[in-house]
């Protein structure tokens, strides 16, 4: 755990990520009635701030303590510094589960149970692609395959997704899937 933090807490250092929300989050947030939520891998806070202004309760998580430091202090905002790879989400607890660009397999097959009836998970990250845009070689465990996404939220309303080229935070070309799926 402590070379994880460490070279999360390196990455956060050396390459600031923007504070813009996620358009996703935005677009769909509608679809979400306000209540308990939580940001997976939330790094400094984009969406967790977001979620706040809007009244929501928020489950801040991350690994890296340097950004956790970075999310505002506010008596809506539960800061968790946590290993994603040992944390377990509380079953029927969330109105809205945030994951954008992280992938943990463990956590996703915890995320149907961890929604209330009624609550959205709104989740955006990677998917294998990398020969496609002559990228670097990436660790598989960190990207999704095609489908992959969508099969792992059968049994919820699907409310939207798309597999799409797009441009990452460095502006190169990676291909993405976007999911909004809600619990009946």
């Amino acid at each position: 755990m402590l070379e994880d933090k460490q070279r999360w807490n390196e990455r956060y250092l050396e390459n600031p990520m923007p504070q813009t929300v996620s358009p996703l989050l935005e677009k769909y947030i509608e679809h979400v009635n306000v209540g308990q939520a939580i940001d997976v891998a939330c790094g400094t806070g984009r969406n967790t701030h977001y979620l706040a202004d809007l009244g929501f309760l928020i489950d801040a998580i991350d690994i890296s303590d340097y950004a956790l430091e970075r999310v505002r202090e506010s008596s809506t905002i539960n800061k968790i510094d946590s290993d994603l790879d040992k944390y377990n989400l509380t079953p029927n607890k969330y109105d809205l589960i945030v994951n954008v660009n992280y992938l943990n397999r463990r956590l996703v097959s915890q995320m149907k149970d961890a929604l209330r009836s009624g609550g959205v998970v709104i989740f955006e990250t990677f998917i294998v692609a990398h020969g496609d845009f002559k990228l670097p070689t990436t660790n598989l465990d960190y990207l999704l395959r095609k489908n992959e996404l969508l099969h792992s939220f059968i049994g919820l309303d699907i409310i939207y997704y798309e597999e799409r080229i797009d441009t990452n935070l460095r502006g190169e070309r990676v291909k993405i899937a976007s999911i909004v799926a809600k619990k009946i």
